[in-house]
């Protein structure tokens, strides 16, 4: 690891291997400013992760918020340039933190892709997500789903939207149990129960999910979708990052904004999601937009439970010296660690909290390096 990467904090880090993997694909950047018009965010509320949100009241009488999100804002100033339009983000975004539960300013990565999205955009986009997962953690997961075939099974139940939508949510939670009552209590047939059952308890390599899946919905779901879905997975699990898929249909989000493919990213010792997606045509209907539009977020703040985890250093080496010391030979002592990739904080004494692999004094007599116990 580089010196410059060193002294970046975890989160640093990971935002500076995202950013270079979506411009190595030809992302460009896109920026925006700290807050929006409150209005949009109060229209797509059930499109956040929270609906707390930071407002104030503008000069010219305008409530205004300081952005929870990234997306809304690009989805709002899309549909410019036309074709497809493949940009990606490092923001600071202003939500309560699932960690603190109290607000915080968040720095959030991801990419979008809007336009005329094709099979490769899918592919492409699926791709960068199980990257950025294996960016941060040799140790992850990408769970896909797909909304389409889920809703399909729904459909094919015959049954109104309240008990659906109480079915959708079942299936979110992986409860089995609660999804029989209900499909039961509504006169469910045996061969749909058996259709919602696999949806909740499916789970693994994807096409072999999908195979064994095929017998209890090829009846309900479109067959230009399950061709498309199987195609989209077996080149996905060819890919590098092929290894790390898996099918979940218990991911599922609004779908009044997502369809298609949803997904969500997590990596060992952080336990919630640290990256979720996914296709949303309902959102860019909703903002008055025909294109459509695939994209994930990565919540580095989530990140921070990893690094809490494991063995996260401010500096690798701190360097003791007293006002005896040689300016030259002290200099040089600092750059042989530096130039060896290692962060060196020269020193009069070890600031208090500061955390370090290893102390070092010194010595101005010798001049040159000591370990301190010695």
């Amino acid at each position: 690891m580089s010196t410059v990467q060193n002294v970046l904090q975890g989160d640093e880090r990971a935002a500076l291997a995202l950013r270079a993997l979506y411009r190595d694909h030809g992302y460009t950047q896109y920026k925006m400013n700290k807050f929006e018009e409150y209005d949009l965010y109060v229209r797509n509320k059930d499109f956040l992760i929270s609906d707390n949100v930071i407002t104030f009241t503008d000069t010219s009488g305008k409530l205004l918020a300081l952005k929870p999100d990234v997306t809304l804002s690009i989805v709002k100033n899309s549909g410019r340039g036309g074709g497809v339009e493949k940009v990606y983000y490092q923001e600071n975004v202003y939500r309560v933190s699932g960690r603190t539960h109290a607000f915080r300013e968040i720095m959030q990565v991801g990419l979008e892709c809007i336009g005329d999205i094709d099979a490769y955009c899918l592919f492409e986009v699926l791709t960068l997500a199980a990257k950025s997962l294996l960016a941060i953690s040799g140790d992850a997961v990408l769970d896909v789903s797909h909304l389409g075939i889920v809703s399909a099974v729904l459909d094919g139940l015959g049954v109104g939207d309240a008990v659906r939508g109480e079915l959708l949510q079942c299936i979110g939670e992986k409860n089995l149990h609660e999804l029989t009552a209900i499909a039961t209590a509504n006169g469910v047939t045996p061969e749909g129960l058996a259709a919602l059952t696999a949806l909740v308890t499916s789970y693994g390599r994807p096409r072999e999910v999908l195979m064994a899946l095929l017998p209890l919905i090829k009846n309900t779901v479109p067959q230009e979708m399950l061709t498309s879905f199987t195609a989209l997975l077996t080149a996905l699990e060819k890919s590098p990052a092929g290894d790390i898929v898996r099918l979940d249909f218990s991911v599922v989000g609004d779908i009044g904004y997502y369809n298609g493919i949803v997904f969500k990213g997590f990596v060992a010792g952080v336990p919630e999601g640290l990256l979720s997606g996914g296709e949303y045509n309902g959102l860019m209907r909703k903002m008055g937009k025909s294109e459509n539009a695939i994209g994930f977020a990565v919540y580095l703040d989530a990140l921070e439970r990893l690094l809490d985890n494991g063995d996260d250093y401010d500096v690798d080496t701190v360097i003791l010296y007293d006002s005896a010391a040689d300016l030259t030979l002290l200099g040089e002592a600092v750059e042989t660690l530096t130039k060896a990739g290692k962060t060196a904080l020269a020193r009069r004494s070890v600031p208090e909290k500061l955390r370090y692999q290893r102390l070092l004094k010194f010595d101005s007599k010798e001049g040159k390096l000591l370990e301190a116990n010695a």
